[in-house]
């Protein structure tokens, strides 16, 4: 009877995390990432067009990361940390990053992961992001269409493939 209990007792917790990271909107997993599909988009204090604008975003494509839902609302983090509420019909599930490599002005892109550099992207730019292995992800810029190193990209997570 213990053992029944204990095995009852895991699978509730492992059951109740899963439920933890699913919106209760959407169903998708949160936290996820998506990207800005106007380029007028308002950050809001709270869930509804009747609170302050906080930021306005004035560039599509802009990678952000949504950290919840309520209705058709969606609370989000930006590259900057910065936190607020957006409506769904701003975003699409488009994938970008930006390009985000602290200690560098630019990050070096690949014909192939480690191989030999076509170019060159500087820092905050906006990436298309078209397939991510475990440590590279092959984007498109303006002319280029190569390999950028995972590590060097805000937008995608770590683990994560595409």
């Amino acid at each position: 009877m213990l053992k029944v209990f204990i095995i009852f007792l895991i699978l509730t917790n492992v059951i109740s995390l899963h439920a933890q990271t699913l919106g209760t909107e959407t169903g998708f997993k949160l936290p996820r990432y998506v990207s800005l599909k106007s380029n007028d988009s308002n950050l809001r204090v709270g869930p509804s067009v009747n609170y302050p604008i906080k930021l306005k975003y004035v560039i599509a494509n802009i990678p952000i990361e949504i950290i919840d839902e309520y209705k058709d609302w969606r609370k989000i983090n930006d590259y900057e940390g910065k936190e607020g509420w957006l409506h769904k019909s701003l975003l699409q599930g488009h994938r970008f990053a930006l390009i985000s490599a602290p200690y560098q002005e630019s990050v070096q892109v690949y014909h192939k992961p480690k191989g030999d550099v076509i170019g060159k992207i500087g820092n905050k730019n906006i990436v298309k992001i078209n397939k991510c292995l475990k440590n590279w992800c092959l984007i498109k810029y303006k002319q280029y269409k190569g390999w950028v190193n995972k590590i060097n990209l805000w937008g995608v997570y770590k683990e994560e493939m595409i």
